[in-house]
C-alpha cells in the first residue's frame, strides 16, 4: 500500500468514515490499457494514465504529475518491457511497493513474432504445390535468384532491424492490445488483481469484467460483419503494428512501409512496397498520425491507391471505458473507407 493510501485510510478510520480511501490507487501505461482498467473499475474509481495519448510509448519523458502518480500507485497495469523498456527501471525506482502487472505476460495472451520483411507472408502468389516441389528438389533457378535479391534486401534492412534492438524490443510484437481476444483475457486479470487489493469491491470488479467481455464479443461480431465484404482487399500499413488485429479478423495486410516506428525505411524497402502496389493492385496505403507523411506520399506517387490514417493508440478518442471498443471499431472504419 502506498504511503498516501495508508495516510488517507488512517484519516478515514479516525474520522469514523468509510472507505473511498480503501480503493487502491491504480495506474495504466497507455490509453488502451487505461480504458480496460477503467471499464473494470467503472462505478468504483478511475485509474491514472502515464503515457499521454498521441505520444510514442517506446520513448517517453514523464511529467512531474505522472511521476507522482507512479510514486503513489498501489497497482500498475502495463503492456510490459517489450513496448516500454524504459518503464521497467522507472517502476523499480518510483513504484517499488506497487503490484505491477505486465499484461503481455499474462496467461492466455496471444503473442506474435515480428514480421521483418517489407512484404508479408501469405501475400506471395504462385506458391502452389508444384512450385514448392521444385524448390524442394533444388530445380527452381528463379527462386535462387530471388534468394540473392533477398540477401541484398536484408542487408539494406539490417539497420532497420537493429532499430528494434536499439529501442529495447523483445522477440515478440508488443502491439498485443489490438487483439480483442487479448483484451477480453486481460479484463479478468485486471479484475483479479484489483479484487486482491480491494476485496470489498471484488463483486463490482468481476461484474464489470464480465460485462466488458460481453461488449468485446459484440464488437468482434460487428467488426467481422463490416469487414466481410472487403476480405481479400490489398492494403499497406505504415509500420507493422496491426498483425494482432489482422489475425483476429482474418484481414491480413500486404506489407508495411517501415519495419518499426523507430527507424526510417531503406530505399530498397520503399522500392519493394511500390512494386507491390503496382504489380498486385494494392488500393489502400495507410498512414499514422505520429509519423512522417512524406513516406506515404513517396509510395503513393504515380499510383491510384487511396490513403487513410490508422492510429493503434486511439489518440483522437476520449479517454475512459469506451476508448478500447472505439479504437477497434475505428480501425475497421478506416479500412472500410480506404478499401
Amino acid at each position: 500500500m502506498s504511503r498516501k493510501l495508508m495516510i488517507l485510510t488512517l484519516t478515514a478510520s479516525l474520522m469514523g468514515g468509510t472507505a473511498i480511501a480503501d480503493v487502491p490507487r491504480v495506474v495504466a501505461d497507455i490509453a488502451p490499457v487505461h480504458s480496460l482498467v477503467a471499464r473494470v473499475m467503472q462505478g468504483v474509481d478511475a485509474p491514472d494514465l502515464i503515457i499521454q495519448s498521441g505520444a510514442s510509448p517506446h520513448e517517453y519523458s514523464l511529467r512531474p504529475s505522472e511521476a507522482a502518480a507512479l510514486q503513489d500507485a498501489d497497482l500498475v497495469f502495463w503492456i510490459g518491457p517489450d513496448l516500454t523498456p524504459w518503464l521497467e527501471e522507472t517502476l523499480k525506482t518510483l513504484s517499488p511497493d506497487a503490484t505491477t502487472t505486465p499484461l503481455m505476460e499474462a496467461d492466455g495472451t496471444l503473442e506474435l513474432e515480428f514480421r521483418e520483411n517489407a512484404l508479408f507472408e501469405g501475400h506471395d502468389h504462385g506458391d502452389d504445390d508444384d512450385h514448392d516441389h521444385e524448390k524442394a528438389e533444388g530445380h527452381d533457378h528463379d527462386a535462387h535468384a530471388d534468394e540473392e535479391h533477398n540477401h541484398a534486401e536484408h542487408a539494406h534492412d539490417a539497420h532497420e532491424e537493429a532499430g528494434h534492438d536499439d529501442h529495447g524490443h523483445g522477440a515478440h510484437d508488443p502491439h498485443v492490445w489490438l487483439s480483442p481476444q487479448n483484451a477480453a483475457t486481460w479484463l479478468n486479470v485486471i479484475a483479479a488483481q484489483l479484487s486482491a487489493a480491494d476485496p470489498d469491491n471484488a463483486g463490482a470488479y468481476f461484474a464489470n469484467a464480465a460485462a466488458g467481455r460481453s461488449e468485446i464479443d459484440t464488437l468482434i461480431d460487428q467488426v467481422n460483419t463490416k469487414l466481410a465484404p472487403l476480405r481479400g482487399g490489398q492494403f499497406i500499413v505504415f509500420h507493422d503494428a496491426y498483425q494482432y488485429f489482422e489475425v483476429a479478423f482474418d484481414f491480413p495486410a500486404a506489407g508495411a512501409i517501415s519495419l518499426s516506428d523507430a527507424s526510417d525505411p531503406s530505399p530498397a524497402r520503399l522500392a519493394e512496397i511500390r512494386a507491390r502496389i503496382a504489380d498486385q493492385g494494392v488500393n489502400c496505403v495507410l498512414a499514422e498520425p505520429q509519423f512522417n507523411p512524406g513516406l506515404v506520399d513517396t509510395v503513393l506517387d504515380g499510383t491510384d491507391a487511396k490513403t487513410g490514417i490508422l492510429d493503434p493508440l486511439g489518440s483522437g478518442l476520449e479517454l475512459g471505458p469506451t476508448l478500447y471498443p472505439a479504437l477497434i471499431a475505428s480501425l475497421a472504419d478506416t479500412l472500410t473507407e480506404c478499401l
